[in-house]
């Protein structure tokens, strides 16, 4: 019975169930973990579809694995776990490289990006704030924009994200510090890009 006591009570109950033997029982775990499951999957994949589909896969994946469950950590840390090397495993099968991506949204989308990370989004800019933020995401290393996702999009705290990540506290650190960076460099990006457009018109004209 130690070995769960990282687990909450319903989970505790609900993963016994299912071990024991009622499978159907593991619907609750997926009614309670499916909209962080894929929103998280939105967040690193940048695609609805492929998202709702990797919401699924991971699910089963873990139904496969229930068994493996130690509770050495929350259920939820040992889930996302599960859901990064799923996202991260698509997403290195992705053909598109980084750095096109970059510049394809510096040329598409430049000013918008620069207005969304110098100013504090109103309410009628969400929505678009939010489209622009994944797309930003997108554009930085896989391992970097899982870090932030999680730590900043979902909260976890460092204890959570070394679970998560399997590595140390101090790696966790190091690794945000080097993710943040990588965002702001590609930032200050922005005014350069507008700066040059608007000398090569200058100079044309």
């Amino acid at each position: 019975m130690e070995n769960y006591k990282a687990v909450s009570n319903e989970d505790y109950g609900i993963i016994l169930e299912v071990l024991g033997g009622r499978q159907n029982e593991y619907a609750e775990i997926v009614r309670k973990y499916e909209g962080r499951v894929r929103g998280y999957c939105l967040t690193l994949l940048s695609d609805p579809a492929q998202a709702e589909d990797a919401a699924q896969e991971i699910f089963i994946k873990a139904y496969q694995r229930l068994d493996q469950y130690r509770a050495e950590s929350a259920f939820s840390t040992w889930l996302y776990r599960i859901t990064a090397n799923h996202c991260l495993d698509l997403l290195r099968k992705r053909s598109r490289h980084k750095t096109e991506s970059w510049d394809a949204l510096l040329e598409k989308e430049g000013e918008k990006a620069e207005t969304l990370l110098g100013a504090a989004p109103d309410d009628e800019d969400k929505l678009e704030q939010k489209d622009m933020i994944q797309k930003l995401l997108a554009c930085l290393p896989e391992k970097s924009r899982t870090i932030l996702v999680l730590r900043e999009i979902h909260g976890l705290s460092y204890q959570e994200l070394a679970e998560t990540l399997e590595c140390s506290l101090d790696a966790v650190k190091a690794r945000l510090k080097r993710a943040r960076h990588e965002l702001q460099k590609n930032a200050d990006t922005f005014p350069a890009r507008e700066s040059s457009k608007e000398s090569e018109a200058h100079h044309e004209a």
